[in-house]
């Protein structure tokens, strides 16, 4: 049988149990085949949307796979075996592609039986790449259940939540109950209401087929026993594991904590639910395809780059990361702490001389691009550039700003302007520029929005620096309730006194010049009494980028200021009433 002859069409193919397996083949026979095999309690069409979206490129194969759709139900549980679906899967291929290995794409039990798959040593031969989503291995299933059990809390917590995500597994091994579900409405009333709950889903999610859902029941009676004794499963085929974030079955640890399991191994951790083929298939087609693009053509996009598992690289290893400010104080100690912990850092300032100085502390570890924060213009062409030349970032820090001091009736209209400019509208033109980029990815990131801890505390002798701040604050907060539908993550991060440069270059408004050098002088002793320097910030910035809180305090006096305006507000303001300003 040769591929050809399955173009157009539906046929049927006998498996080595003589069953009958359902295959529809889409797009061109001489490009590379794409095989896409579905999970319970779906069939084929799950697959539609990613179907449209790659068959002008590749072939594109899915098939119902025993007991769903329109192909055949065996006969006892047995049939339902993973060697057996793994089998299936190999057969598929040769039918569809004798000469050229495959490149597999599934979801849920599709990737459990396709691991199985390509984990058997045929694989070298018939299969040219994986791409897996919430479908682990069940051996790596077992083992990692077994790795979880020991004294350690974080262990503890990702072994509980998996299990209970699990739950509905053992009552899949009770008689006629889960079949009662199924007849009754109860269950796909149930997954048709899991599936509605995510966030990126489009339109009314799919209900399933009964017939689909009963029979394949017998997946998890057939499979259940290889938990209690898995072995040790390992692939030379490329793999990608694209892991839904948001997945109601399968944790995130489960998914991505895959690390022996490949020699060529990426792991993407995606915004959205279960059903990511059906709610985000334009995504899934996408990361698919870069897959498969790198393996037919040796092209690799810096997507699968920075998703390239490699042991004992940094914690932020080949991460793109956007820092503005970055000539000096915290701007430059947090690009050289990311640089250290294996990112790719673009360090952007307006300062030539103090971006050079970046530049030959941090080597081929930085790209730097010189640009006004305050100009939209320039922004734009300086977020483009970094996306074409460089991908999307990961992370985007929005750190330029300045110091204004000084009462408000001693603020000039001027002074108001360029502050604003800086501290507000330079954060503005980074989160929107590069917010939008990370939402078009759809791989989610994280924006760190530098304010101050002068956002929450009032001050009468930084009304003007206060403003913008904590204007940056309740940005963040507004951006991180838009933006967590799509992964990505914003941060406020809130300073306390840093010995940076600021005090050097900060004005007091109302002074003349000889005044002013007095107060800048005063301000830089009492920040180098305080004496805590930006790298320790920049550890701090680092921390609130992997935790991802939405505000992250740094200094004690920060994280002071922060309880004593939540609990004693009034406090806050009648310490206000003095003037702390050095004089």
């Amino acid at each position: 049988m040769n591929g050809a002859s399955w173009r157009d069409s539906t046929g049927r193919l006998e498996t080595a149990d003589r069953l009958g397996l359902a295959v529809q083949v889409h797009g061109p026979p001489d490009a590379p085949t794409v095989l896409a095999v579905h999970g319970y309690p779906d069939n084929h069409t799950i697959w539609d949307g990613v179907v449209a979206a790659l068959s002008d490129r590749y072939q594109v194969v899915t098939y119902d796979v025993r007991g769903a759709g329109e192909s055949d139900r065996p006969a006892t549980t047995d049939g339902y075996r993973v060697d057996r679906l793994a089998d299936d899967l190999f057969r598929v291929a040769d039918a569809v592609s004798p000469d050229r290995p495959v490149h597999v794409l599934a979801h849920d039990w599709g990737s459990v039986q396709a691991w199985h798959a390509v984990t058997e040593p045929r694989a070298a031969e018939r299969i040219a790449s994986y791409t897996s989503i919430s479908g682990p291995s069940l051996d790596h299933y077992g083992r990692w259940l077994r790795s979880k059990l020991r004294p350690n809390p974080r262990d503890l917590r990702e072994l509980a939540t998996q299990l209970a995500f699990s739950a509905y597994i053992a009552f899949f091994q009770l008689p006629a109950a889960p079949e009662l579900a199924w007849r009754s409405g109860i269950m796909p009333k149930l997954i048709s209401t899991l599936e509605r709950l995510d966030p990126k889903a489009a339109g009314r999610p799919t209900r399933p087929v009964t017939a689909d859902g009963i029979n394949g029941l017998e997946l998890y009676r057939a499979n259940a026993g290889r938990l209690g004794d898995p072995v040790r499963r390992h692939t030379s085929v490329p793999v990608q594991v694209l892991a839904p974030t948001g997945d109601p079955f399968v944790s995130t640890p489960l998914q991505t904590q895959v690390e022996g399991l490949a020699d060529d191994l990426r792991v993407r951790r995606l915004p959205g639910g279960h059903w990511l083929p059906r709610s985000r298939p334009e995504l899934v087609a996408r990361c698919a395809a870069e897959l498969i693009d790198h393996v037919e053509g040796g092209e690799q996009t810096r997507a699968l780059r920075s998703a390239r598992v490699r042991p004992g690289r940094g914690e932020f290893a080949d991460q793109l990361v956007v820092i503005t400010g970055a000539g000096n104080g915290i701007g430059r100690a947090t690009a050289q702490a990311f640089a250290e912990a294996g990112a790719h850092v673009v360090a952007a300032d307006v300062d030539d001389k103090a971006l050079r100085g970046t530049a030959d502390l941090l080597g081929d570890a930085v790209t730097t691009h010189r640009v006004d924060v305050t100009d939209r213009t320039a922004m734009t062409d300086f977020a483009l550039r970094v996306r074409t030349e460089l991908g999307t970032p990961d992370v985007v820090i929005n750190n330029a700003g300045i110091g204004l001091a000084g009462s408000f009736l001693d603020t000039s209209v001027a002074d108001w302007e360029s502050v604003i400019d800086v501290n507000l509208w330079g954060v503005i033109h980074g989160c929107h520029l590069f917010g939008r980029q990370m939402v078009e990815r759809g791989e989610g990131g994280r924006i760190i929005n530098v304010a101050s801890a002068a956002a929450y505390l009032p001050s009468q002798v930084l009304p003007a620096y206060s403003t913008t701040k904590a204007a940056v604050l309740r940005l963040s907060e507004c951006l991180r309730v838009e933006l967590a539908a799509d992964g990505i993550k914003v941060t406020a991060v809130c300073p306390g006194l840093v010995n940076t440069g600021i005090t050097t270059s900060s004005r007091f408004a109302g002074t003349d010049d000889a005044e002013q050098a007095k107060r800048r002088r005063a301000a830089t002793e009492l920040y180098q009494r305080r004496d805590y320097s930006p790298q320790r910030a920049a550890e701090e910035i680092l921390r609130a980028t992997r935790r991802a809180p939405a505000i992250a305090p740094v200094t004690p006096e920060a994280r002071a200021g922060l309880v004593l305006s939540r609990l004693t507000p009034r406090l806050l303001r009648a310490a206000a009433r003095a003037d702390l300003m050095p004089k």
